[in-house]
């Protein structure tokens, strides 16, 4: 995704003193707000949530909102919209080690994030980044990269790495002082930590988590699902963060509940698929998401039973199907373990 974008910065010498700042929780983001506003620049907080993120960001307790009433900024939420689904499929920038497209994701935000800085009547952006603390996104070469295809050349200001990097347009029209700004680079936070500890700061999220694009067995859980399909739904995205999952053929996979807890996930999950539970013993609840064949149904319960202590092993089973009536199955056999844990995504 890249937008235009004009070069009036220094044609409009009235420019009002206001940033929008991209807030995520974490230790940097929320300096580099302090670092901003501590110059008299009003500052509007934006945070871009996601289907992968993980947390309830209008919650009054997220990391999100306790910076913000800590900084007393102004917060906005702006989820990233299925679109953002279309760049996880196909990043132009490619994935990091799992399914994370960090730079097209960055482009994609600071995009938005410039959308409401036009909408606010706003002259620049801030972001809490650092040099070289992302090896994907955050060396100088690819930071360059992310403004120019986003449209936001120059206009995008780093106030904790700002003395390492050429000053921005804000600072060039005087409107920041780039002394007042710091030079941290590499991974280590102990500056961060310092003048968190200087200025009160607490309740922040801990680096680098979060994203469940970055986590190995989720991602290749998605991976699994896009390659199976071209639209995938968000039940079907939200099933990918339960139970054991088993790639039975293409169009038809199953979830196994692991525990309690997982069944009942599972039991609110039904409308896209079939629910499989076992009537006259304790096991497993599995969601077919498919249209299984009679004989996959028989499979399936014979999964049922293999995940069932076999002292406790029934051989009816359940099958509840949106738009149908319940059903029941009797079943004797039971799935060979090797064959399932090759079939295991």
């Amino acid at each position: 995704m890249k937008a235009h974008r004009d070069n009036a910065f220094h044609e409009k010498p009235d420019r009002p003193r206001k940033a929008i700042a991209l807030i995520s929780g974490g230790l940097d983001s929320a300096l580099a707000i302090h670092l901003v506003q501590r110059q008299g620049i009003d500052v509007l907080a934006v945070h871009f949530p996601s289907f992968f993120s993980g947390g309830d960001p209008e919650a009054p307790n997220s990391p999100v909102q306790v910076i913000a009433r800590q900084l007393r900024v102004p917060l906005v939420i702006r989820e990233k919209g299925d679109d953002f689904l279309d760049i996880i499929r196909n990043p132009r920038y490619g994935h990091g080690k799992n399914i994370n497209p960090c730079v097209d994701c960055r482009i994609y935000t600071l995009v938005k994030a410039r959308e409401l800085m036009e909408e606010t009547g706003s002259s620049f952006l801030v972001t809490g980044e650092v040099v070289g603390q992302r090896p994907m996104s955050q060396r100088r070469h690819t930071m360059r990269l992310i403004e120019k295809q986003s449209g936001c050349d120059g206009i995008v200001l780093r106030p904790l790495c700002a003395k390492l990097l050429p000053p921005t347009e804000p600072e060039l029209a005087g409107m920041v002082d780039r002394e007042r700004l710091l030079d941290i680079q590499g991974r280590g936070r102990k500056v961060q930590f310092a003048l968190a500890h200087e200025i009160g700061l607490e309740g922040f999220s801990a680096p680098a988590g979060g994203c469940l694009l970055t986590d190995q067995i989720y991602a290749r859980r998605l991976r699994d699902l896009l390659d199976d399909r071209p639209e995938v739904s968000r039940t079907e995205l939200d099933a990918l963060k339960t139970g054991r999952h088993v790639r039975l053929r293409p169009g038809l996979k199953i979830v196994i509940g692991r525990n309690q807890q997982e069944n009942e996930r599972l039991e609110t999950l039904t409308q896209s698929g079939v629910l499989f539970e076992p009537g006259d013993f304790p096991g497993p609840t599995v969601l077919a998401q498919g249209s299984p064949t009679p004989e996959e149904e028989r499979i399936i319960g014979s999964i049922i039973r293999r995940y069932t202590r076999e002292s406790n092993r029934g051989s009816l089973v359940d099958i509840r199907e949106p738009g149908r009536e319940n059903r029941r199955m009797e079943v004797t056999d039971v799935a060979d373990g090797d064959w399932i844990a090759d079939h295991m995504i």
